[in-house]
């Protein structure tokens, strides 16, 4: 008994580790994307094709075998959904505003998890969803005066097709790394061609694509479907929150991009939201063990 409970531990500080290095990768993208002086479609092709051969040769070192059918193909189309639009979205509006709202994923995954399983959220569940709607509300408001509503709803978008992400091992059938793998491919040979029109292919533009598509997408990826493998959906989508407060940061140091008023108290009403629900899932969780 108390050996597999060692084992528990063991798994699950693995997967916390996974997971923060997988934030850690993620959050260097916001800075880069704003660096390249491509298009946002460009970059998003170019780093995906990278990434793409990344997890290939990750797969044929672990002997992975590339899985296909309907299930994974929705899960690629999330990955494809979700790097597309956060590229798109870090051009229209700030690199704070992006992911924040694509952080908004844990409220998308109670939603699919009570459409899916049909597991309704608890009232700490809603309590947090109404807290992170009020966040959202709070980012548009200033998005409205700003003209970046657009990138703020596409940000939400992103949202929304990260939660997909996030649910890739909870489906029969899935496998997060072989919808990870197509995803990219898809976004890698529709998207990539438009690298064509670009003009600026300097060192410095060419080194900070392939991190991107290396590091940013490729091993954080690995380190995530890794991650989300031995751990709940939502739990790891919790830990993931160092990536919205590192990834604003390191644009502001090294970009001068800041968050507006408006929208640095919607990023606090929405971390607080899903911290809230974090910590009041913890404490209940310990409680029901407890009485065990």
């Amino acid at each position: 008994m108390k050996k597999d409970m060692n084992e528990t531990k063991d798994l699950r500080r693995r997967g916390i580790f996974l997971m923060l290095a997988a934030s850690i990768c993620f959050a260097t993208g916001g800075l880069f994307m704003k660096l390249i002086p491509w298009s946002p479609l460009a970059i998003n092709g170019a780093r995906n094709l990278i990434a793409c051969l990344v997890i290939l040769a990750y797969m044929i070192v672990t002997h992975h075998k590339l899985k296909l059918n309907p299930t994974v193909l929705l899960g690629a189309v999330s990955m494809a959904g979700v790097t597309t639009a956060y590229a798109i979205a870090n051009k229209l509006t700030t690199a704070g505003n992006t992911i924040i709202l694509q952080y908004t994923c844990p409220v998308w995954i109670m939603i699919m998890m009570y459409v899916f399983f049909h597991k309704k959220p608890s009232r700490t569940g809603i309590i947090s969803i109404a807290i992170v709607l009020i966040g959202i509300l709070c980012f548009f408001y200033e998005g409205m005066s700003t003209g970046r509503w657009v990138g703020d709803l596409v940000a939400l978008l992103s949202g929304i097709f990260y939660a997909g992400v996030f649910m890739l091992n909870s489906f029969e059938k899935g496998d997060a790394i072989s919808s990870v793998f197509f995803g990219q491919l898809l976004c890698g040979i529709f998207l990539t061609p438009l690298v064509r029109y670009e003009s600026d292919f300097s060192a410095p533009v060419l080194l900070s694509v392939f991190f991107l598509g290396a590091v940013q997408v490729g091993l954080a990826y690995i380190f995530f479907t890794t991650g989300t493998k031995i751990m709940d959906p939502l739990t790891a989508s919790i830990i993931n929150a160092l990536e919205p407060i590192l990834n604003p940061v390191l644009v502001a140091i090294f970009y001068g991009e800041k968050l507006g008023t408006f929208s640095f108290i919607g990023a606090v009403i929405v971390l607080c939201g899903i911290l809230y629900y974090n910590i009041k899932e913890a404490i209940a969780e310990k409680e029901q063990a407890a009485h065990v």
